[in-house]
């Protein structure tokens, strides 16, 4: 079953689930209203529908003209359906003022992208910077409607497979743990009353959608595991009804946007506009993408950050994508590696059409695939394909870095062109004195190959790495490669705490 799911989750972008699942909640909560099982009028639900995504639309159009910055259409739609989902659907045609609240709670939402950011980079979760301002301002209030029982199960279903992509369990399991500890410990008299509370707050309150939905928002949560989890048990305390500044207290929204302050003061997050410098194929269809950085930063090798490329006719994949810096932070310049196919997407063909000074904007440095920080420790990298990107950033600091590490590189590719950044692989182990195993997976000609043939296996793991119990191991490639291996390895006696996977939010 977990199978199907992974696989599913595999061809759909972060964006476009999150899209799918709120799509499904709102069709859910008017097909309720149809059958009267939720108190809301359905044409009035499809109109208040109807009004929050067209002036989401026009004024990110708007906004994005002004400031001349790229449009994500599929945040304009998640942040406008989260907003229905929040806000009670007018019961009153004729109510001007709700209306209001209404057109505000869009601009709003909209304008927090744009002009309420740092260095390019929004800081709050749109929908929940929107309704708290209308509260603050225009006494207007999200009733977070989305919060009963007879949503739950849509909830967590399509929660848990939110969660499940963008792998953030940990920080979601925090914030769930953190918020019901502080509101059953100020509330529970006994054992039974504490169940109770529990029960009552699972599934009659916006915990859980507030949790898988909004909570997780990539641009707005740290990168970092360690910070995400404490993030999550910061935002579960904020959560807690109790916690007030004098006669304020926190509602949702005020509880998700203290922790977005807190995110963004341990980690800052920037957006970069970026101009193309180089592009070169490397390999088989794999080229190089050579960016000029104006605004250096330090960040570990191995990270990743999310790339939007503005286009016409934008597929179902959207203009987002996930990549790995493959360069070093010593270098210049952003580089970015990228493996083409045939009947690509709309993304993909645009990058590869990029011509020198064509505009991309990358943000959120990210990932937790980095160097150990003890330098003694013996590692071994396994790369499928393009999966080399991060060991080619690691290796490249390390070179410039004159630091030298105890590393074997088990490299896999299809055929022999396409081997990527073979020359500075074999200059490190040159320089480095790491070492390297070539091998090739289609059936190739004597004399045209000298490395090895075949899958990476266990039987080429224990003839090449003896000492592999010793070691640290980091997987990067497909989903399905690094599943097989993780699983091999554990087979193999490797502890699952040696073992690091290269993951990203949107990884397909």
């Amino acid at each position: 079953m977990l199978e199907h799911i992974d696989n599913f989750l595999n061809k759909v972008t972060m964006y476009r689930l999150v899209l799918y699942v709120l799509v499904l909640m709102v069709l859910v909560g008017f097909l309720f209203s149809l059958l009267g099982i939720l108190p809301y009028e359905p044409i009035l639900f499809l109109a208040g529908v109807t009004f929050i995504i067209s002036i989401s639309l026009i004024f990110n159009e708007l906004f994005s003209f002004i400031f001349k910055a790229p449009t994500n259409v599929e945040s304009v739609y998640i942040t406008a359906l989260i907003l229905v989902l929040i806000i009670t659907p007018i019961k009153d045609i004729g109510n001007i003022s709700y209306w209001m609240f209404l057109f505000w709670a869009a601009v709003l939402s909209v304008a927090s992208k744009y002009i309420f950011a740092i260095g390019k980079k929004h800081i709050f979760n749109p929908a929940a910077f929107a309704v708290a301002i209308t509260a603050l301002t225009i006494n207007q209030y999200a009733s977070w409607w989305i919060g009963t029982l007879i949503m739950a199960p849509f909830v967590i279903v399509g929660g848990l497979l939110v969660v499940r992509k963008i792998r953030r369990s940990d920080m979601v399991i925090s914030f769930i743990l953190v918020a019901l500890a502080f509101i059953v410990g100020t509330r529970a008299f006994d054992f039974s009353s504490g169940l109770n509370i529990i029960y009552q707050t699972l599934f009659y309150t916006p915990i859980l959608f507030f949790a898988f939905i909004m909570f997780t928002e990539p641009l707005t949560t740290p990168p970092q595991k360690s910070l995400r989890m404490l993030y999550g048990a910061f935002t579960g305390f904020l959560f807690s009804p109790l916690v007030h500044i004098g006669s304020l207290f926190f509602t949702p929204e005020l509880s998700l946007l203290g922790a977005n302050i807190f995110s963004y003061i341990v980690s800052p997050k920037q957006k970069l506009i970026l101009k193309l410098k180089e592009k070169k194929e490397v390999a088989q269809d794999t080229y190089d993408f050579v960016f000029e950085n104006p605004n250096p930063f330090n960040f570990r090798p191995g990270k990743y950050m999310e790339w939007t490329l503005d286009h016409q006719k934008i597929d179902s994949r959207g203009n987002r994508r996930y990549f790995t810096v493959a360069s070093s932070p010593t270098e210049k310049e952003l580089r970015l590696g990228i493996k083409f196919y045939p009947n690509g997407s709309t993304f993909k063909k645009q990058l590869l059409s990029m011509n020198e000074n064509d505009i991309i904007v990358a943000s959120q440095i990210a990932g937790d695939f980095t160097l150990p920080n003890k330098k003694n420790k013996k590692l071994v990298f396994i790369a499928g394909g393009i999966g080399i990107t991060p060991f080619r950033s690691m290796i490249k600091y390390l070179m410039d870095k004159k630091e030298k590490r105890d590393i074997v590189l088990l490299y896999s590719n299809r055929t022999p062109a396409d081997v990527t950044y073979k020359n500075l692989l074999d200059q490190a182990i040159k320089e480095l004195g790491i070492k390297v195993i070539y091998t090739v997976t289609d059936k190739i000609p004597p004399g045209i190959w000298q490395g090895k043939t075949g899958y990476i296996d266990n039987k080429m793991i224990t003839q090449e790495i003896p000492d592999y119990k010793e070691r640290y191991f980091y997987l990067s490639g497909t989903h399905g490669m690094v599943s097989t291996f993780d699983n091999t390895l554990q087979e193999m006696g490797i502890n699952k705490s040696h073992i690091k996977k290269d993951f990203f939010p949107g990884f397909a």
